[in-house]
């Protein structure tokens, strides 16, 4: 079984819902475009981290809705993760940069160890 026909069967034909589709095209271009440093810039720290927000919270809202899935949790608490390091990295190089970030972002500042 191939992972198209998988994907299809666990998500039933409404595939806009489903956790192993990746964020929607709009949706990314628009996060880009709001938090890019220049035109052109995808791949910035400050681009990364608002990408994994949006995702992480795209996962979080699948999860209320379906309790037992720990493979998508598994994922969830990777890109936590990858997200918290990503955001150590910004708040070394630029601590302004990083506190306007976290703020218009929503995400609570976590004290470094």
């Amino acid at each position: 079984m191939g992972m198209k026909k998988a994907t299809a069967q666990r998500c039933g034909n409404d595939r806009r819902h489903c956790v192993s589709m990746p964020l929607d095209t709009n949706l990314k271009q628009q996060t880009i475009s709001d938090y890019a440093n220049a035109e052109g810039d995808t791949g910035s720290v400050e681009v990364q981290i608002a990408i994994l927000q949006k995702r992480i919270e795209q996962i979080t809202e699948h999860l209320k809705s379906n309790r037992k899935d720990f493979h998508s949790r598994t994922g969830l608490l990777k890109m936590v993760g990858r997200r918290r390091r990503l955001e150590a990295f910004l708040r070394n190089r630029d601590v302004e940069a990083y506190r306007a970030l976290i703020q218009r972002l929503g995400i609570r500042e976590v004290r470094p160890k």
